[in-house]
């Protein structure tokens, strides 16, 4: 077996032990990598050997732990829709962080990878289509240019587990600048002491918000931070129509970035109120409401805080809220900024603001596609389909055009605005399901492959209509997208 040497500098050991566990991954039976992502194990200083096969499904199922991991498992909470349990990593193991040769600090996690003291009677095991669903969403995320965890490789294990059916068993590595949650930070409040909270709200900073060291009051601009990040973040999901689907508040990072891709989904006809996931029966994280849902969970991180905000209580809430209060004026501006850059304008005013909202409007009432409706309108109607043959939307395609001449904006300079803020292809529901069935019940990933190479570079133009644009033929229906756990 290769001997390799992967720069890991573990540092979140330095924390309170309560903050995490030690274990070991459980090995498995006859493991053997199925995706392995080598360009991204490239940018991470990951090497590996042509002929590095019993190495690789080793260190990818969790059977051969790499020089210098030392693998933990992470203590949480969390409030899940709106009720607080307390959690931890129950069937992922952190191996380590990793410095990348650009000097980066990412954790690598194997997901599925056994139990944990965190597993509550489970068994710490994931099934293949589940991590292959992360692998190819999360990547698609990347692809579309919003922060997001990545993955570098799924592993089968030749095990079975067990859920509703039998599956076969598979282990995820993925990466992310840290799984930092919210519910970290609330885990800290509640069962930790104040010096341990600030402690470990001091590590956050110097990791994530390095230039608030030193800062008068740190909490309280990392909280402010934390809201930056996460309005860019709510902007970029309502960009590409994604639905998270379970955005608790251990689901949610301080670094700003998308991770624990469960049930999530992609809208294809648009409805604010649309939701796929069956644990969400009352539509709490429907499409519509996860900017509110984010400010929700952002006020969990501010009651986290309030002891490093300010001594008095009553104080430290006036301050935590006025920073929380930025976020719905801020959201509005970056969203009517970025709508007006789907349609080809550089800026928003009142009259953009309108035209926007009758082409929602139309589409809603006429189930149009949320990603095809702005690649008609990026292409000047061209390329059409029977729905944008309608008066009302050429109409509509009209008052764009005056608009464009009135703020002086060509058509060149329309489309190549929109080109960037329109991908053209998304992980649409049901061609992941179709790639998912090929690599799941025929162990083929040609077409799996096909659809990953095509939404990693989801901006590319192209010319006419294909098979990856076309959303289901009898609609979303009943489909329904679950935790995978």
């Amino acid at each position: 077996m290769s001997k390799h040497k992967w720069n890991f500098n573990n540092s979140y050991q330095q924390l309170s032990n309560k903050m995490y566990s030690p274990v070991m991954p459980t090995k498995v039976l006859a493991p053997a990598t199925v995706l392995f992502n080598k360009k991204l194990a490239v940018e991470l200083g990951l090497v590996f050997e042509a002929a590095d096969t019993e190495f690789k499904d080793g260190v990818f199922s969790g059977n051969f732990i790499p020089e210098g991991a030392e693998p933990i498992a992470q203590a949480y909470a969390g409030h899940q829709f709106g009720h607080f349990n307390i959690l931890g990593d129950g069937r992922a193991i952190l191996l380590g962080e990793i410095i990348t040769p650009n000097g980066s600090r990412v954790d690598i996690q194997l997901k599925g990878s056994g139990p944990t003291p965190y597993s509550r009677r489970g068994d710490g095991r994931a099934t293949l289509r589940s991590m292959l669903r992360e692998y190819i969403i999360s990547e698609a995320m990347h692809g579309m240019g919003i922060a997001s965890s990545r993955s570098i490789a799924v592993a089968i294990t030749g095990e079975k587990v067990y859920r509703e059916d039998m599956h076969d068993g598979a282990v995820l590595t993925r990466i992310a600048s840290s799984h930092i949650r919210v519910g970290t930070f609330e885990y800290a409040r509640n069962f930790l002491s104040t010096e341990e909270l600030e402690s470990f709200t001091n590590y956050t900073i110097r990791r994530h918000y390095p230039q608030l060291q030193g800062s008068a009051n740190a909490a309280l601009e990392f909280l402010r931070a934390v809201v930056l990040k996460q309005v860019a973040l709510m902007v970029n999901w309502m960009r590409v129509g994604f639905i998270h689907g379970v955005m608790n508040t251990d689901n949610m990072s301080v670094a700003g970035e998308t991770f624990d891709y469960g049930p999530c989904a992609f809208m294809n006809s648009y409805d604010t109120k649309t939701v796929f996931s069956s644990i969400d029966t009352n539509s709490r994280y429907a499409y519509g409401n996860q900017p509110q849902v984010a400010l929700w969970n952002l006020s969990c991180l501010a009651s986290a805080l309030l002891p490093l905000i300010h001594s008095e209580e009553a104080i430290a809430i006036k301050m935590a809220e006025e920073v929380l209060n930025v976020f719905p004026a801020l959201y509005q501006q970056q969203y009517a900024t970025m709508m007006a850059n789907k349609i080809g304008f550089l800026v928003s005013n009142e009259e953009i603001v309108l035209l926007i909202s009758e082409l929602l409007e139309w589409m809603q009432l006429n189930k149009g596609d949320y990603t095809n409706t702005f690649l008609v309108i990026q292409w000047n109607g061209k390329l059409s389909q029977p729905i944008y043959e309608q008066d009302l939307f050429k109409e509509w395609l009209k008052k764009r055009e005056i608009l464009l001449a009135k703020n002086g904006i060509s058509i060149e300079v329309a489309t190549s605005l929109m080109q960037l803020n329109n991908p053209c292809y998304i992980p649409r529901n049901h061609l992941v399901e179709q790639a998912l069935d090929a690599a799941c019940f025929e162990n083929n990933y040609d077409y799996f492959n096909r659809f990953l190479s095509t939404l990693v570079q989801p901006n590319d133009v192209v010319k006419e209509w294909n098979e990856f644009h076309m959303p289901p033929e009898v609609g979303d229906g009943v489909y329904a997208t679950y935790c995978g756990t």
